[in-house]
């Protein structure tokens, strides 16, 4: 554990970055929290920025599975200055680049960027964003780039950006856990790590300028759905008033929430497999010993589960009785989330395409190639793309802001975002084509927060920056007042469905506009998973 090396939390205390009084060392700025005060550093922007702040105890040794404790308190100034360990993970995915040490159990830490001086506002209560990562629940940290607070800070807003436990660490469940429990519940660690970390905030963002009656929550992928599991958990109510997610939500099937029954037997099998069968056993294991044995075929894989607490219910079911937290949503997925070889491996064409369909849908295979039409090969690798995107999620993150926009009462703003990455670094040049032919997953992420200049693969052209700053201005806009329209914007109307049955979704490009939904494709694939179940 390299608790030496992390760094703490603050309430705003009346000392900026500047020479302290009576000593010629130059400090940052100090903010005072609950548990102590805690020294940042000063960007180049001016954005005042403090890296590793604890808000939970390390969750080791007899604190591992159980919901998040909190943060020892502290005497004196703990510096601020550098990332906490990520949570314990394999190197999965090869676009992750972190800015910290390594992994960790102990890496229950946030991260806060307050706007300049400049741009704060005088009195405080400025609008608060949490940002979630994405990495399927099993990778991603808080200190990558593509997350940075600093853009979004110098628009005005304060930035959160949290580590959660992920794979066997965050969702291990077993029958002695849930013995153990107070509450008779197992798993769903990761996701308290999330609540846990909404209430640091509520509790001390303030200190740092922020406004907790204004907090957005928002993330990517698996940020996503836990945009949505927060929603939906009666654990955090009350403590966010708008919610964004980028491509994913609770919604899949049921089966995305298994039952906490289900889950216990897999943990049984996991700690027999290990010669583990006690908790004083699993725990004894080395950190390590468990994430390699998380990575074997033979044995269980661990996600959410409706543990009768921090999930009563099916967050889908939870939505559609309208027991969600009621705030405005912001959500929407990418043009091509998932390519065409995602459903069918041979070249698209209305043959390949009936056949698919046929398997597919069965006797409803007529009413799939009309939503999903081939009579030409471009329109057959289309709709293959489409169909391929929308199993993968995007037809869950339709269902989620469709089910929340008739039980909750607030506004739901659907996007789709359609801007493909430019050529990257390498293959950059004159008549160098776009990186694909639409916007793959996670591509978003650093037009959303303003960070393409974090990455640096990609070549990124005047209209890439066009799509930013007009992304990062929707959702800026969103973060202040619940709504993404503002001066110079193409106008965003609300996604909630008429009295006509008609929805408008804002097609995010170049050229931004509104447009129909293809709601009948939507509506269809709703018929199909319901006779599936």
């Amino acid at each position: 554990m390299r608790m030496h090396l992390l760094v703490a939390i603050a309430a705003l205390v009346p000392c900026v970055a500047g020479a302290q009084a009576g000593s010629s060392r130059t400090t940052g700025p100090r903010v005072r929290t609950s548990a102590g005060t805690v020294e940042g550093i000063v960007d180049s922007s001016g954005v005042r920025e403090f890296r590793g702040i604890p808000y939970a105890a390390p969750p080791v040794r007899e604190l591992r599975w159980r919901p998040p404790q909190p943060a020892g308190r502290w005497t004196g100034t703990r510096k601020a200055d550098r990332f906490a360990d990520q949570c314990m993970q394999a190197r999965i995915f090869g676009d992750m680049v972190f800015r910290n040490a390594g992994v960790s159990e102990d890496c229950l830490y946030l991260n806060v960027w307050m706007p300049p001086a400049a741009a704060a506002k005088p009195d405080g209560g400025a609008p608060v964003l949490v940002y979630f990562y994405g990495g399927g629940f099993v990778a991603g940290d808080g200190s990558e780039p593509r997350y940075d607070g600093e853009s979004m800070a110098r628009r005005g807003i304060v930035v959160v950006t949290m580590s959660y436990r992920l794979g066997i660490f965050g969702f291990f469940s077993h029958p002695a856990l849930t013995a153990e429990s107070a509450h008779h519940a197992s798993g769903n660690y990761a996701l308290m790590d999330q609540t846990a970390a909404l209430r640091w905030v509520r509790d001390n963002i303030a200190a740092f300028g922020g406004d907790p009656k204004q907090v957005t929550i928002a993330g990517e992928s698996a940020g996503s759905f836990s945009v949505s599991a927060q929603m939906a958990s009666p654990l955090a109510k009350g403590l966010f008033a708008r919610a964004i997610g980028e491509s994913g939500a609770f919604f899949s099937s049921t089966l995305s929430t298994p039952a906490l029954a289900e889950t216990e037997q897999n943990g049984t099998k996991f700690a027999n497999a290990l010669g583990a069968p006690t908790l004083g056993a699993l725990r004894a294991l080395s950190a390590m010993e468990l994430l390699a044995a998380s990575g074997r075929q033979d044995l269980p894989r661990f996600g959410a589960n409706v543990d009768g607490w921090f999930f009563p219910e099916v967050p889908a079911d939870l939505f559609a009785q309208g027991k969600q937290a009621k705030v405005p949503l912001l959500a929407g997925w990418n043009s091509e989330e998932s390519s065409a070889r995602g459903v069918m491996q041979e070249t698209p064409d209305s043959a390949s395409v009936g056949a698919l369909l046929a398997r597919m849908f069965g006797d409803r295979a007529g009413e799939a190639a009309k939503v999903f039409p081939a009579a030409t090969p471009e329109e057959a690798l289309q709709s293959m793309t489409d169909l391929a995107s929308d199993r993968f999620i995007g037809y869950s993150t339709w269902k989620w802001l469709d089910v929340h926009g008739r039980t909750s009462g607030q506004p739901v703003y659907r996007y789709l975002y359609a801007r493909p990455r430019p050529a990257t670094v390498a293959t950059s040049g004159p008549g160098a084509a776009l990186a694909g032919r639409g916007a793959v997953h996670s591509a978003e992420i650093e037009y959303a927060l303003g960070n393409l200049g974090t990455n640096k693969v990609f070549a990124w052209t005047a209209d890439d920056y066009k799509v930013s700053a007009m992304m990062q201005e929707y959702f800026a806009n969103f973060i202040r007042t619940g709504n993404p329209n503002g001066p110079g914007l193409p106008e965003w109307p609300a996604g909630n469905v008429g009295a006509d049955g008609q929805v408008q979704r804002m097609r995010i490009d170049v050229q931004s506009r509104a447009e129909p939904e293809p709601r009948a494709r939507y509506l269809f694939l709703d018929q199909a998973a319901g006779a599936r179940r």
